[in-house]
């Protein structure tokens, strides 16, 4: 009897156990966020987690740019060593989005640290459209005035690389530096379209 209470108990717990881990794989599937993937020639790829909580209409529209493979063969046309690197300007037009920063009425307490990503735009808050630009070195001036919606996880490298490289009086590379591919994994998540303006 014993033996047999002791054996349905194990099983009672397993069961549970089962049970639970998969409603944990379930809800943090749910839960991942989108990665981007920068490949740039002969260096190693920029890896970036994309924050939806945090901006998330301005995740929608670049995960919807990188789907569509808008960023192929386009060029970083600005680098400021120890400020950013500026990249994103397709040759098409595409969605133009409300400016989720601070400044603009949009609760977002990212701030512009080495490796954050953000949205570039005109002097106009809600003028972002495709152009983005990552943080080669801290720059709290920018929080609170411009959209950060994610972070660098490894290519550390290869932005130190690209925010050293030659540039002219306008900080524009001398030599290209284009992005080859620019991919997304939305890790099983499917995102809306963006909101246009």
């Amino acid at each position: 009897m014993k033996k047999i209470l002791l054996s349905l108990m194990i099983l009672f717990s397993l069961t549970a156990l089962i049970a639970c881990g998969k409603d944990t794989t379930t809800s943090m599937t749910q839960r991942l966020n989108p990665l981007i993937t920068i490949e740039i020639e002969g260096k190693d790829p920029m890896v970036l987690e994309l924050y939806y909580d945090i901006a998330p209409n301005t995740v929608r529209n670049f995960v919807a740019l990188a789907e569509k493979h808008y960023f192929d063969g386009v060029i970083f046309h600005r680098v400021i060593k120890n400020f950013m690197i500026q990249g994103g300007q397709g040759a098409t037009n595409s969605c133009r989005i409300s400016g989720e920063f601070a400044s603009n009425g949009f609760e977002n307490d990212l701030k512009h640290v080495r490796g954050v990503i953000s949205m570039a735009r005109t002097s106009e808050p809600n003028s972002a459209t495709s152009q983005f630009f990552i943080m080669h070195k801290d720059s709290p001036h920018l929080d609170g005035q411009y959209a950060g919606f994610g972070m660098l996880l490894s290519g550390f490298e290869t932005l130190d690389y690209i925010a050293s490289v030659r540039t002219n009086y306008a900080d524009k590379p001398v030599a290209d530096v284009v992005i080859k591919t620019l991919r997304v994994d939305t890790r099983g998540v499917t995102y809306d379209a963006p909101t246009c303006r």
